[in-house]
């Protein structure tokens, strides 16, 4: 496996989850936290980005702050139990185990589960000026120091993936541009980032906030899955229709740019 990729959580082969199993929590709460040092720094490297790649430009994002697996009973029995698995880079090991323990129970003892994304909000100019930037290592330390968490103060925006299963039997693979600020040139699967702006059309982008997604969860949620689609249309050039729905496979974390998370799904091209 690539030293450069971890899971936070996968779902048993089987076990992968549909749209209905999966829930969102919304609130600023889950923002990433600030101070005026990595304000500035944010902004100087956003200015110097756009000065040398003058084709950038900002946008609201989602920002996964943790996830909570609730194992729940079939029948007249209650929630069973709950595990938080959470985005920090530390621990990754523990987190796997229980998200295998959790798939053994599902299919022996007949449970299902439940996935809550705790979501805030965040922007593209923040995942470069954290994430994506010389000091990510220091503010992981300031964030580990300061709030017992590593990522406290990236912007880690939820980017989301697919397996594309072609109809005889291949998995699509792409070159990305070399007009892109992250990983330009390499190879990838279809992917992108479920956009906050798709829910509040009449809103900028910069005034784009939790409590203007407050009540409309199940429609970030359905944003995340058809954005999967999206980008693979978008991409592959094949039509949504021609697509199978996308089951969530898990969240995989990105070291290279500080543990950034995204959401990898499985599609079928019909």
């Amino acid at each position: 496996m690539d030293p450069e990729v971890s899971f936070m959580l996968h779902c048993d082969p089987l076990q992968a989850l549909g749209e209905h199993q999966i829930h969102v929590e919304i609130s600023d709460r889950f923002n990433r936290q600030s101070f005026p040092e990595i304000e500035q720094h944010i902004e100087a490297v956003w200015s110097d980005r756009v000065a040398k790649q003058p084709w950038l430009f900002n946008g609201a994002k989602f920002r996964l702050h943790s996830a909570v697996l609730s194992v729940i009973e079939k029948g007249p029995m209650a929630e069973q139990a709950v595990q938080n698995l959470t985005h920090s880079p530390r621990g990754e090991g523990d987190q796997l185990e229980s998200a295998d323990k959790s798939s053994d129970r599902l299919a022996k003892d007949e449970q299902s589960c439940v996935l809550t994304l705790q979501l805030g909000l965040t922007c593209y100019k923040d995942y470069l000026g954290t994430n994506w930037s010389r000091e990510a290592g220091r503010l992981q330390s300031h964030g580990q120091n300061e709030c017992a968490d590593p990522q406290a103060f990236l912007a880690q925006p939820l980017g989301v993936g697919a397996v594309v299963a072609t109809a005889d039997g291949d998995v699509v693979l792409l070159r990305r541009s070399q007009k892109v600020a992250e990983a330009a040139g390499l190879l990838d699967i279809p992917g992108g980032h479920p956009e906050p702006k798709m829910l509040c059309p009449e809103v900028s982008e910069e005034a784009i906030c939790a409590d203007l997604l407050q009540g409309k969860e199940r429609a970030v949620v359905s944003e995340i899955f058809s954005s999967v689609c999206a980008e693979i249309s978008d991409e592959v050039n094949v039509p949504i229709s021609s697509l199978s729905k996308p089951v969530f496979m898990g969240i995989a974390l990105n070291h290279t740019s500080a543990g950034r998370p995204s959401a990898e799904f499985y599609v079928r091209a019909l």
